[in-house]
């Protein structure tokens, strides 16, 4: 078999591989008229729909709880070293834990965890 029929049956078989798919989607596929919206926190009536957009301050607020959730990734490995690593293990935390501390304080004055 040569080099260019080889690589127009391969060319082939992908085509199919990705009309199955296709095919597979559409015959499996739920039905397009959308569910009214029900209740989605703690049983009670919804004043909007679930997926609405967020205000604007959540995204503050998660970009905090990601960089104290990467903290808790750092630490975790670093409680395992330091004794080993010595006291400049302790000195690189602490001015890691000091950056995290001028931005949570960044955050404050700007009002971002102000919530009126």
């Amino acid at each position: 078999m040569s080099g260019f029929t080889a690589a127009l049956s391969l060319l082939g078989v992908a085509a199919l591989a990705v009309a199955g798919v296709y095919g597979a989607a559409w015959a499996l596929r739920i039905s397009r008229v959308p569910s009214p919206a029900m209740p989605f926190g703690s049983g009670l009536e919804p004043v909007e729909h679930a997926v609405s957009r967020f205000h604007v301050r959540w995204y503050t607020v998660t970009m905090l709880f990601l960089a104290f959730d990467m903290e808790m990734v750092f630490m975790y490995p670093w409680t395992l070293v330091v004794s080993v690593m010595g006291a400049g293990a302790v000195i690189e935390m602490f001015v890691f834990l000091a950056v995290l501390l001028v931005g949570v304080v960044h955050a404050w004055r700007e009002g971002a965890l102000r919530w009126t």
